[in-house]
């Protein structure tokens, strides 16, 4: 194997590890937009998040607009995976956009959402912008 042959295989790896973050994050956005647009007033919604029967049912409208904008992060995160290199600068903005989300929503609704959808979409920005 020729030494380009090596650096293009190598650059291919580094960049597999920040493409599996990348959509393990569209993941927990995809699944968070059926729990909060389908699951949110069944047992499984309200155990997600810690929600009464009679809470649930009256925020079930809130929670479905909720879960569209996740849907919509995932989505705008696998189209820029689908583009492939090309697709960089919108895995940048919508990772941004994951981060921003996800401490706004820890510094007004819980901090669990820090560690379930802002850190692992800092850790998928960081790999993405080191190439690995």
């Amino acid at each position: 194997m020729t030494s380009r042959c090596r650096r293009h295989n190598a650059h291919l790896e580094a960049t597999m590890i920040a493409s599996v973050l990348i959509a393990f994050v569209a993941i927990i956005h995809a699944y968070i937009l059926v729990l909060e647009m389908f699951l949110w007033t069944r047992p499984a919604g309200r155990k997600a998040f810690g929600l009464t029967e009679d809470f649930a049912r009256e925020t079930a409208t809130l929670a479905a607009n909720q879960g569209l904008y996740n849907g919509f992060l995932s989505a705008g995160l696998v189209y820029g995976l689908l583009l492939g290199p090309e697709g960089h600068a919108f895995k940048v903005f919508f990772l941004v956009c994951v981060i921003v989300a996800g401490v706004y929503g820890a510094a007004t609704a819980s901090r669990k959402i820090l560690f379930v959808q802002a850190l692992p979409a800092v850790a998928a920005l960081v790999a993405l912008l080191a190439g690995v």
